[in-house]
């Protein structure tokens, strides 16, 4: 389901990936009005910070669903950022947010931000292609608690509802509870 960066069939190896959880780095998102947003500036809210591909189906559905969530828990201190880390994605960002009516703030991240962000290596074959969309939670402490590649079962199975059932709970959560990466998935219980 989702689309890599590499060539093979396998997905980011999760024991690669950078622990879950973790302190979030700061990451730089540049939008259309040249405006440069950190990721620290959304320090005391939930972010789900999505690294995507603007030319993605997949991507794509992720985001429109990402919107369909800013809309309902904005006002509780729910807040997505996009990341797109295409090549050209400056030029087409605007036309990705137009198509999808994205009302949360997209941008461009250098890949190799993004890959720092993840945890990924693109230089060591055993970590398989990044496959996208990437979807992360950070909670308001600024701690990432969840990390789901693009073929996690949380994407492929009650999209809607995992995304949903993940962001509920970590607005409840005070950040004392540990959430793990994909293994935490509602298709999954």
């Amino acid at each position: 389901m989702g689309v890599a960066l590499g060539t093979a069939a396998v997905g980011l190896d999760l024991e690669a990936a950078a622990p879950v959880p973790r302190k979030a780095p700061e990451l730089t998102v540049m939008l259309n009005s040249k405006e440069q947003l950190l990721l620290s500036k959304y320090r005391g809210k939930l972010v789900a910070l999505e690294f995507l591909l603007t030319t993605c189906p997949h991507c794509q559905r992720c985001s429109g669903i990402v919107e369909k969530m800013y809309k309902e828990f904005g006002p509780q201190g729910f807040q997505p950022i996009g990341a797109a880390i295409n090549d050209n994605a400056q030029a087409l960002v605007p036309e990705f947010i137009i198509k999808l009516g994205l009302t949360y703030p997209v941008g461009v991240t250098p890949r190799e931000m993004a890959y720092d962000f993840l945890g990924f290596n693109p230089n060591d074959p055993a970590s398989g292609p990044l496959l996208m969309p990437q979807l992360v939670f950070i909670d308001r402490k600024g701690i990432v608690r969840a990390q789901y590649p693009g073929d996690d079962k949380f994407f492929k199975e009650a999209e809607e509802t995992n995304m949903r059932n993940q962001i509920e709970a970590l607005l409840k959560d005070s950040g004392t509870t540990k959430t793990s990466s994909s293994k935490k998935s509602a298709a999954q219980k």
